[in-house]
């Protein structure tokens, strides 16, 4: 009964679960060497998990993430290109400062003019999407027009991995800081815990979302970047409807849709149960229509299970208050 009380826990099972019947049917696919490649494969969807749970925690959610990724990969890509001696640490950079400044954007509208959450990023979702297109004329950017440092970044290996998996495990332990030392991480629970008793306690909640979306906005940008440049490729519709799988990554990990509630471990986790599943399912030849049909229950089963335990958490807290 512990167990299934801990969503961590009980997602470390439920992979575990998955990977031993995959197993019956493609021993291959647990092989160390290909567990390392598919959480390589996964290390992008973690990096944006990220991003998102951190605007999930305040009560906010960032459909524009996918589309964010999409416009910095693809300015990054025609940096490159027009300046193909850049060194690629000022690529990143660059791309990571516009994607904080996209969602700079976000975070200014739903802190200052109170407009909700999901119709801003629903909005910038798609100015971004059409500023990809203004600014190419629908083109793509491919392999042979980048430089060969741009594209080998990723790949390159460093002990035996490659480098977008110690970027993901570095950005793994830069939240786990952030969300459990800091001010500003602390912040983002008390907002989404209880926005009224946040303000008393001298919290600006409004300032919080706004670097929360900054956060992501940033996060998206290094994942724009790495997108682009792992796959050589830069076009309009990069990542077009990923922005639902981060948001699903969230979710299953335990995240509150309400706020408030979830962490790192939890988000990490529900981007590696959805990176088995998506790499899996075609391993043991299950068909893209059926893919997408497991993966939606996988989130309803998940929501559903979030609803029930928080609840069941006030139910106890009335209670309390009852006998008080």
């Amino acid at each position: 009964m512990r167990l299934l009380k801990n969503r961590e826990a009980l997602l470390v099972v439920a992979t575990g679960v998955l990977l031993a019947l995959v197993a019956m049917r493609f021993p291959a696919f647990v092989a160390p060497a290909n567990l390392a490649r598919v959480y390589n494969d996964t290390s992008i969807l973690i990096i944006l998990a990220l991003g998102q749970m951190a605007v999930i925690l305040t009560r906010c959610i960032d459909l524009s993430m996918a589309a964010n990724l999409a416009l910095c990969g693809m300015a990054a890509a025609m940096v490159n290109t027009a300046f193909p001696g850049l060194p690629i640490p000022l690529v990143i950079l660059a791309a990571m400062t516009l994607g904080a400044s996209l969602g700079m954007v976000n975070g200014t509208l739903v802190w200052k003019l109170d407009i909700p959450p999901i119709v801003v990023t629903l909005g910038t979702l798609t100015i971004y999407r059409g500023l990809i297109f203004v600014l190419t004329d629908g083109k793509w950017i491919n392999a042979h027009e980048m430089s060969d440092a741009f594209k080998a970044l990723p790949r390159l290996e460093l002990a035996g991995a490659p480098v977008l998996s110690w970027l993901s495990l570095a950005i793994i332990a830069l939240m786990f800081v952030v969300m459990s030392r800091t001010p500003l991480g602390r912040a983002f629970y008390a907002v989404g815990g209880n926005p009224h008793a946040a303000i008393y306690t001298g919290i600006d909640v409004g300032r919080t979302r706004f670097f929360a979306y900054c956060l992501s906005g940033a996060l998206a940008g290094l994942s724009g970047y790495l997108w682009v440049s792992r796959y050589a490729v830069a076009y309009v519709d990069i990542a077009a409807g990923f922005e639902l799988d981060i948001i699903a990554a969230c979710v299953i990990g335990g995240i509150s849709i309400a706020g408030g509630i979830g962490s790192v471990t939890g988000a990490v986790l529900g981007a590696l149960f959805l990176g088995v599943i998506k790499n899996a399912l075609p391993v043991i030849n299950i068909s893209p229509f059926a893919q997408m049909a497991i993966s939606g229950t996988v989130i309803i089963i998940a929501v559903a299970v979030n609803a029930r335990a928080e609840r069941r958490k006030g139910r106890v807290i009335l209670r309390k208050a009852e006998a008080v």
